[in-house]
């Protein structure tokens, strides 16, 4: 996520004035300096003659000679007066051009930055196609629009090969697990049989969770495109209503507080996102008892999702790996008996897949462990307005 703005920072719009007015500012000092100089060297040329002075008693040439000094000094001292406020003024007026010269020469800048931000916080096809006389700030937006040619591809590519991937490698495992099944169902199957089709059914149902972890790890690097409004405490019930058979199986108690989260998203990948902490906080929690916090909320505009669970105690240095894909840390092995849960063992994409569906919906997630032992995970999505959630709940 980029940093929070500050209300106020040194922008290139104002580093160029302060150059324009300084760059003014010296050389008007150092024209003020070089008149002084002329000026006062004009006025020694010109003053009266010692001769003057000669023809007059003492005390008249002393008083002519000091009376002529002192004017030649007022006359420097009021033009140096008077040019030092002249200059203070122009330069006020010189620091507001350079602010209008500098915001004029930094526009089309602004027209690749704001572009840049749109493109970032919505789709890969807008161009910035800058009108601009060909200088480096066009050749900048001619390379930016390049970039986002060969992206918009790559996108679209990635796009494809998810597409065609879900069906080149669904449908094998799919007919794999329909001829195990069938065999199952032999009357005259052997029990060794038996045995070993449940293992090669446990072994392709491992990799039919493995390839949809992954095919969600990739359809959800983007952006949602087409969002609608989903409520997060709506999701987490039907979530944990699934998982009710599994969590009783292992003896862990499910604790919900559910308060509206509106949001605005995908509701196949925040059902996800939902779906995989759950399973998470199952699999990885304390044998008999143990127990399962599900807490929805908004907080500060923002839609709250907190699982907490009992399990493993777990350093704090180890957090950071848990939501790499395919890492599993030592202190982070299954408790509770997996043959009892309906979810069984994992892939090791479980947060992963967190992690790249709440970056998707302009959110964050972070973990931090228990005292007692376990894990707390954290959601934060941007809230959708409430009145938006109030009156599709009308309609």
């Amino acid at each position: 996520m980029r940093p929070p703005s500050r209300r106020w920072r040194v922008t290139i719009r104002v580093r160029l004035t302060l150059l324009y007015a300084c760059a003014f500012l010296l050389a008007g000092t150092v024209l003020i300096a070089l008149m002084y100089v002329t000026l006062s060297q004009v006025l020694n040329h010109h003053s009266a003659p010692t001769g003057t002075a000669q023809h007059l008693s003492p005390e008249l040439g002393h008083v002519f000679i000091t009376e002529s000094q002192r004017q030649r000094a007022d006359t420097l001292n009021a033009m140096l007066v008077a040019s030092l406020v002249l200059l203070g003024l122009v330069g006020l007026g010189a620091g507001g051009v350079g602010w209008l010269l500098a915001g004029r020469a930094l526009r089309p800048l602004q027209h690749v930055t704001a572009t840049a931000r749109r493109v970032a916080e919505r789709s890969l096809h807008e161009r910035i196609a800058l009108d601009a006389p060909d200088d480096e700030i066009r050749d900048l937006a001619d390379t930016f629009d390049a970039m986002l040619e060969r992206l918009d591809r790559a996108f679209d590519s990635q796009g494809r090969f998810v597409a065609n991937a879900s069906h080149e490698l669904r449908t094998p495992l799919a007919i794999n697990r329909t001829l195990i099944e069938v065999a199952l169902e032999d009357p005259q199957a052997s029990a060794s049989m038996r045995q070993l089709g449940a293992n090669l059914l446990a072994v392709n149902q491992r990799h039919e969770r493995l390839i949809d972890g992954l095919l969600t790890l990739a359809g959800s690097a983007e952006r949602i495109s087409d969002p609608t409004l989903v409520d997060l405490a709506e999701v987490a019930r039907h979530v944990i209503m699934e998982s009710r058979d599994g969590a009783r199986a292992g003896s862990i108690d499910v604790r919900t507080h559910l308060a509206p989260a509106p949001v605005t998203g995908d509701p196949v990948l925040l059902e996800r996102l939902v779906q995989n902490l759950v399973d998470n906080a199952l699999r990885y929690n304390a044998p008999d008892p143990g127990w399962v916090a599900v807490t929805t909320g908004v907080v500060d505009a923002a839609a709250l999702l907190t699982v907490e669970n009992t399990g493993p105690s777990i350093p704090a240095y180890e957090v950071p790996g848990l939501f790499e894909p395919f890492r599993r840390l030592p202190s982070t092995e299954p408790l509770t008996d997996s043959d009892s849960l309906a979810i069984g063992r994992g892939a090791g994409l479980g947060l992963s897949i967190v992690r790249a569906v709440a970056r998707a919906h302009g959110g964050e997630v972070d973990a931090s462990p228990r005292d007692e032992g376990g894990l707390t995970v954290r959601v934060r999505l941007p809230a959708a307005p409430l009145r938006s959630s109030n009156a599709q709940s009308r309609g």
